[in-house]
């Protein structure tokens, strides 16, 4: 479904990714971690054609998207973490925009506004950010898109929306479908996603399914602070009421990770993650 191969990019005399390597298959709804100025934005922006690689190939269903095919353009849907809405009514956009995107579903569309609770028959650029977002992401996806680029969805919304939309976006994955969620807000999204990829320093720390982290890793609050060579231990760090801490424990299946405390753990030891979850 989605290839990245050997792809470098940078900015002017920065280079942000040498050699990175990304499959994505479909069915899934990955998160994509990584600190500020990682690279994840301008990861989404390559593989929805929004800009192209300085070498190596992109490939979303067998297709480049730097080259701007419209059937390939209309199965690629970004919403992107800052973005515009014209001063136009909600229907009028509509009936603009959709025809670009041939699965979309006005019946589906309705549906999702209605759950997102986006006023209608107001003009676009008078709606709060909350309610922009809520708009955005109810049209894509209902454009039925094959590959669905979000960038800190949850940014703006409140409480009762962020429900709404894990409860939306989980409903509206297929087996031919791809989810991308990008967001520093992890407890948002944590039980929604089923793989993880932390981007760091260029290049993937790890990309997992969340039931492996469940089986290999053992998450763990203390009183007091785990001695530093305790066997098994892989990260601690201050929390409320005592320490937070990471465990090597194949064979665990304690739950669900806490994925923040995940991802903190894998940009504190990087080499350490790499290796631990280096597929054989």
């Amino acid at each position: 479904m989605v290839e990245m191969d050997g792809i470098r990019f940078g900015y002017k005399r920065r280079s942000i990714f040498e050699g990175l390597n990304l499959v994505l298959e479909p069915g899934n709804i990955y998160g994509l971690l990584g600190l500020n100025g990682a690279g994840k934005s301008t990861l989404l922006r390559l593989l929805s054609g929004l800009l192209f690689p300085d070498s190596g190939r992109v490939h979303v269903l067998g297709h480049e998207p730097r080259r701007r095919s419209p059937a390939v353009l209309s199965q690629i849907y970004m919403l992107p973490e800052a973005f515009h809405l014209p001063d136009i009514r909600d229907r009028q956009y509509i009936s603009r925009i959709a025809p670009f995107y041939p699965g979309f579903d006005p019946k589906y569309m309705e549906r999702l506004l209605a759950e997102l609770e986006v006023p209608r028959e107001a003009r676009l650029s008078g709606l709060s950010l909350g309610e922009q977002k809520k708009f955005h992401l109810a049209f894509g996806l209902a454009c039925g898109a094959s590959l669905s680029i979000l960038d800190e969805p949850s940014n703006g919304l409140d409480i009762p929306s962020k429900r709404a939309f894990r409860k939306l976006v989980a409903e509206a994955l297929t087996a031919q479908r791809v989810i991308i969620i990008a967001t520093h807000q992890v407890k948002d999204v944590e039980l929604l996603i089923d793989k993880v990829a932390i981007l760091h320093n260029g290049a993937f720390i790890c990309h997992v399914d969340l039931s492996e982290i469940s089986a290999r890793l053992r998450f763990t609050r203390e009183s007091t602070r785990p001695d530093t060579h305790a066997d098994g231990l892989l990260h601690v760090e201050p929390a409320l009421g005592g320490h937070a801490a990471v465990w090597a424990d194949a064979g665990s299946e304690n739950g669900h990770p806490d994925l923040e405390l995940f991802f903190n753990a894998a940009v504190a030891n990087p080499d350490d993650f790499t290796r631990y979850f280096r597929k054989d």
